[in-house]
């Protein structure tokens, strides 16, 4: 049968699976698959594995249960193998990359801030502080000017929109940068602009929230920063 795989992480780690489900329905049962120094926390995979939300939600209850008692590589939601000797076998092949970055990742947790900007607001702000902006809407206002007027302010709103969303995410990462061991950027969603995760380190936890709370203040109701965390650190692994 088929195995599911939820995490890897050394043979030292406590390992307390009791009580916890896996994926499934009903969910299988955990066990680990050692190979040398490595573990593999894994269950019997389903045959019709989707990524339903009981099912998300007992991937992520393993991840934290695991995080809590020591590091962990998670994996993300979906990833099978063929039995436990494929498992034992990836362990094998690839111990010294897994065991180099178990070593990265101890003591350390990842925080995921995204970044929004209130669309009128900024657009009120290009107009008061961009002279080229504010003349071409005052020459556009009420449909007076030419279509050719109205395509160069959007145009020129759009450039401003872009250039003043970059600094701003370049400012905030850089703010924040000297509190993680690592970050990683994803293509923002939505109105985001900014989708980022951090490596932080229990040690710099205090002063990374602190960094992160201030900015916040400084930037006002109209930039939205939304973080999350700690959480396992999917986007380090």
């Amino acid at each position: 049968m088929a195995v599911y795989v939820y995490s890897i992480t050394s043979k030292s780690h406590p390992m307390r699976l009791d009580g916890l489900r896996g994926v499934g329905d009903p969910p299988g049962p955990l066990r680990s698959v050692t190979a040398g120094v490595l573990n593999a926390v894994v269950s019997d995979a389903p045959e019709d594995l989707r990524p339903r939300r009981r099912d998300v939600a007992a991937h992520q209850e393993v991840q934290e249960r695991l995080m809590a008692d020591g590091t962990v590589l998670p994996l993300q939601f979906g990833m099978t193998a063929e039995n436990d000797d494929a498992v034992r076998g990836a362990l094998e092949d690839r111990a010294s990359e897994y065991e180099q970055r178990l070593q990265h990742l101890e003591g350390a947790t990842e925080y995921n801030l995204k970044v929004s900007w209130e669309e009128k607001a900024l657009l009120r702000r290009i107009l008061r502080e961009s002279q080229e902006a504010h003349e071409l809407n005052e020459a556009t206002r009420g449909g007076s000017g030419t279509p050719e007027m109205s395509l160069a302010l959007g145009e020129l709103i759009a450039q401003e929109v872009e250039a003043r969303q970059q600094a701003l995410a370049s400012g905030i990462v850089e703010a924040l940068r000297p509190y993680a061991r690592e970050e990683s950027i994803s293509s923002p969603g939505g109105q985001d602009f900014l989708n980022v995760s951090f490596l932080v380190e229990e040690t710099q936890e205090e002063m990374f929230l602190a960094t992160q709370m201030s900015l916040a203040h400084q930037l006002g109701e109209d930039c939205k920063l939304r973080l999350r965390g700690p959480l396992p650190p999917y986007s380090f692994v």
